[in-house]
């Protein structure tokens, strides 16, 4: 499998700095997903090498830039006991949303599972034992998905994800390209903060104003289940996003956008 080398680790190795969260790094082809975040609604930009490098594997980060559209996106690795919460201010506010899940996810939390899905929310691949997927061998790659979608066909029926997520946001053009040949797709995130430490709780407060502060026409958000802010936060975000203009819609629609799919078929 080519991949652009020197080009990339060059563009990336440069001095990027002031990042807050996850700043881009490579070793060894590896980037890590992060970038300054967005303010005054303006998106951020991964810079062109690495939005070629996206491009050319369909993976997308952020919805086009002059519509206020926002998708939600959740990572669950395990249940922390908010995301029975989470769900009822979906529902509540009519709100499609991806969870991004692991395989102790899945075994651990399956009743939660089987109504994200029955309440019509995508169910994302977040690998089956969270590994850094850019160190796996190609064979590893596709059983950590594999996998996953095995054990979700076997407890819910469902048949298997389209959509991966690589853990801690790890990868590399390898990772990229072997998800495509399975027909994966990879979706990042253009939203995000420190919001994983589980018992380290910051407030709901904390969590709003990232979410608020951040907030971009296209906007990928990325939160984790595991937070009681996100979960308290989250109500008042969506309703007061909503009175500034925005709409949520699913993955689903984020690719048809990006297809320059017009057609809507739900």
């Amino acid at each position: 499998m080519k991949s652009h080398g020197t080009g990339i680790l060059l563009a990336v190795t440069i001095a990027i700095t002031g990042l807050i969260l996850n700043p881009f790094s490579a070793k060894a082809e590896e980037f890590h997903w992060g970038f300054k975040k967005a303010t005054n609604g303006i998106p951020p930009n991964a810079g062109a090498t690495l939005d070629a490098l996206l491009d050319k594997h369909g993976a997308i980060y952020k919805g086009k830039s002059e519509e206020k559209i926002a998708y939600l996106t959740f990572d669950n690795g395990y249940e922390n006991g908010y995301t029975e919460s989470i769900l009822d201010t979906l529902k509540r506010e009519d709100v499609p949303a991806t969870f991004f899940l692991t395989g102790h996810y899945l075994k651990s939390a399956t009743p939660l599972v089987k109504r994200m899905i029955a309440e019509g929310h995508g169910i994302g691949n977040h690998s089956y034992d969270h590994p850094n997927m850019a160190n796996l061998s190609e064979m590893r790659m596709e059983e950590e998905w594999t996998k996953f979608d095995d054990l979700l066909r076997e407890l819910t029926g469902l048949k298997r994800t389209v959509y991966a997520r690589p853990p801690e946001g790890v990868f590399n053009e390898k990772l990229l390209a072997k998800g495509n040949e399975l027909g994966y797709r990879h979706i990042f995130w253009s939203i995000a903060f420190i919001d994983w430490h589980a018992n380290k709780p910051r407030g709901r407060d904390y969590a709003y104003n990232e979410l608020m502060t951040q907030l971009h026409p296209g906007a990928v958000i990325l939160m984790h289940t595991v937070s009681p802010d996100n979960a308290e936060a989250l109500p008042s975000f969506i309703q007061d996003a909503k009175k500034a203009g925005y709409t949520f819609r699913s993955l689903d629609d984020l690719v048809l956008e990006y297809e320059n799919v017009n057609t809507r078929f739900w």
